[in-house]
C-alpha cells in the first residue's frame, strides 16, 4: 500500500475542482459552492458519529474517509490550505489540551 497523504488528498481535490467533469462530484460540490460543501460535511459527521456509537468498525472507517474528503473540499471552498491547519494543530502541541481551551 501507497503512503497516501492528506496533502495528496488536497491536490487532487484541488485539480478535479478545476476540472470542469460534470462525472466528478468533487467538481459538482466545489461549483455548488460553501453552502452544499458544509451541508455535505455536517451529514458525514453525524454518519461518523453514528457509525462509531454503534461500534461499527467498517463503517466508521469508510464514513471517517467520507468525512475527511468533505472536510477537505470545504476547507478548498474557503480558501484554506491545509498548511494552515496543520500549523494550528502543531501549535496546540506545545501545550496542554486543558490550557488550550482554557485560553479560548
Amino acid at each position: 500500500m501507497s503512503a497516501f497523504s492528506l496533502s495528496d488528498l488536497e491536490k487532487i481535490i484541488a485539480d478535479r475542482a478545476t476540472s470542469g467533469d460534470p462525472q466528478s462530484w468533487t467538481a459538482k460540490l466545489v461549483s455548488a459552492g460553501m453552502d452544499k460543501a458544509a451541508q455535505k460535511l455536517g451529514e458525514e459527521a453525524v454518519e461518523t458519529v453514528i457509525a462509531a456509537v454503534k461500534s461499527d468498525r467498517e463503517g466508521l472507517v469508510s464514513e471517517s474517509a467520507d468525512l475527511i474528503y468533505h472536510w477537505m473540499v470545504v476547507l478548498a471552498v474557503a480558501g484554506v490550505p491545509l498548511s494552515e491547519v496543520t500549523a494550528e494543530l502543531e501549535k496546540r502541541t506545545a501545550r496542554s489540551g486543558t490550557a488550550e481551551k482554557a485560553s479560548r
